[in-house]
Parts: structure tokens; C-alpha cells; sequence
């Protein structure tokens, strides 16, 4: 089955349904695709800057050494400041760093071998973009997260993919399962897609290109996310 096999969604689905209390919508910070040996130290600033849920490493044509490296210097930072340390396609490097999980694109390996290298209580999340199909069975393989998007235009990771914020308030409907939000998302462009029911929204220049720090990019979610 793919989502052309399934019936278009009505964007008033959600309302249809009774939903099932769930907690407010937290912050999840991916990194800057460069690393750099002053980053701890951002890190630290952008954590500082308001509760944030989790933090992914994500760094591209790297080596594993790299990698590695980069995770020695952030897990503390995250360790310290209770914060999950998800790492990037790389299940085999989640296990050698000791991270809380691993993020798997549809090309990165099956979510049941992660599961193996990780263990029980690792977070397994899954990219879906804007597939319910994808979601459903990312579900069903024992994924811990579902990640749908890119909702905005975004220069991080260039997506033709373009969900709706009804997909949330869809997947919300119907499952426990987290979901996060991610794709160009910033302050002032949050607001809907927290509504329709992300569980975490996913951002990256938001936090790492604003004008007056990490620290005050993460504040800057405040508002929206009724930190109060």
C-alpha cells in the first residue's frame, strides 16, 4: 500500500474523534551540519536558552572518527543537561557512542536491526515526510518516533516533500506514537503545526543562525510552546 491507495485526508478528521490527552509539544534541536571544536561550548548556550527535549547529531560526508569524536565532546553536555542525544543514520555509531538513540531515514537500515545494536530502551525514530503509509509501518516495525516534513522551505536539507499540518492532527487521531515536525520551522511559523498536535518540533537555524545566540534562538520557542 502506498498513500495513493489510501483516502485523501479530510483536514477535518481530527474532529471527528474524541483525542486522547497528550503532553504539551516539546523542542527537539538537530545540529548545524558542520562541527566545530568551539560547538560544546554552543551546545551548552543553546540548552541554557529553555527545556529542550532531545538533541540530534547530525553531520554528513564525515568519517566515522569524526563522528565519534563529535559525540565524545556532546554527550556530556546533553548527559548533563538531561537531554536525549539522538544520532543520525548511524545505529552502528549510536552503539559505540553510548547515544540515546538513533534517527533513521528510509534509506538508513531497518528500524528491528537498530533495535538489536540499541538495545530495549533506545529512541528509534523514523522519517516518514509526508507519507501516513510510511508512518503507519514505522509504527508497526517498533519505531519510538514518527518524523514527518519538510513543512516549510529549508535550506538545512532541501525537501520536495511538503505535508499539511493536518497529517499531525491525523496521526495524533489514531496513535500514541510521538510525532515530530521538522523543515524550516521557526517562532513565527510554529503556531499551526503545534496546534494541529506535534508532539516536538525539530529545528535547526532557528536555533544555530539566530542573531543573538543559541541560547536566545531556543528561548525564542517560548511563546509558542507556553513555556510560561
Amino acid at each position: 500500500m502506498t498513500d495513493d491507495d489510501m483516502t485523501p485526508l479530510d483536514p477535518n478528521f481530527g474532529e471527528r474523534f474524541d483525542r486522547q490527552p497528550r503532553p504539551a509539544c516539546q523542542l527537539y534541536i538537530v545540529s548545524p551540519p558542520a562541527f566545530t571544536p568551539t560547538f560544546a561550548d554552543t551546545l551548552k548556550a543553546a540548552l541554557d536558552g529553555g527545556p529542550v527535549a532531545a538533541f540530534q547529531l547530525r553531520l554528513k560526508n564525515v568519517s566515522d572518527d569524526a563522528i565519534l569524536r563529535a559525540c565524545e565532546a556532546l554527550l556530556p553536555v546533553c548527559n548533563a543537561a538531561d537531554v536525549a542525544f539522538i544520532l543520525n543514520d548511524r545505529a552502528d555509531l549510536a552503539a559505540k557512542a553510548g547515544a540515546d538513540g538513533v534517527h533513521l531515514g528510509q534509506g538508513d537500515g531497518s528500524i528491528a536491526d537498530a533495535r538489536k545494536l540499541l538495545g530495549p530502551d533506545a529512541q528509534i525514530g523514523r522519517t516518514c515526510h509526508d507519507s501516513r503509509h510510511l508512518a503507519m509501518e514505522a509504527g508497526e516495525q517498533g519505531a519510538d518516533y514518527v518524523a514527518f516534513g519538510a513543512f516549510h522551505d529549508t535550506t538545512t536539507k532541501p525537501s520536495h516533500y511538503r505535508p499539511t499540518p493536518d497529517i499531525l492532527t491525523w496521526w495524533t487521531t489514531i496513535s500514541q506514537l510521538p510525532c515530530v515536525a521538522i523543515g524550516g520551522i521557526f517562532p513565527e511559523n510554529a503556531a499551526p503545526i503545534v496546534a494541529a498536535g506535534a508532539d516536538f518540533i525539530a529545528v535547526v537555524r532557528a536555533v544555530w543562525d539566530h542573531p543573538d545566540g543559541a541560547g536566545a534562538g531556543v528561548a525564542a520557542f517560548g511563546k509558542v510552546l507556553n513555556w510560561g
